[in-house]
């Protein structure tokens, strides 16, 4: 079967996958900050800053999120994709228009 492909609306901002670990998955599983860092093998600190926004899933968060709640780590990873190129495409909206966009002969 082939991969689907995702839409986006240019106008909402995808969850940044911290977001969906904090509101979703923990609570699904019952699990609190502590507990979950306890599971994944890093501080609580470090997973903190993931659920909080402040941090990007990394391809090693990625790896212990999916290990840890079942699925793969690129489901993880195209999150984070997803958030933070929409945030880049916003940010340098008037600068990319600047660009030219070449094409081979």
């Amino acid at each position: 079967m082939p991969a689907r492909k995702l839409t986006r609306s240019p106008h909402r901002q995808p969850a940044h996958p911290g977001e969906i670990l904090r509101e979703d998955v923990l609570p699904a599983l019952n699990l609190s900050v502590t507990a979950a860092a306890a599971h994944l093998g890093v501080s609580r600190q470090a997973l903190h800053a993931v659920l909080s926004g402040r941090s990007a899933v990394s391809p090693e968060m990625a790896a212990r999120i999916a290990k840890l709640v079942g699925g793969t780590p690129e489901i993880w990873l195209r999150l984070q994709i997803a958030h933070d190129l929409w945030r880049v495409e916003r940010d340098l909206k008037d600068q990319l228009a600047q660009i030219p966009t070449l094409h081979a002969a």
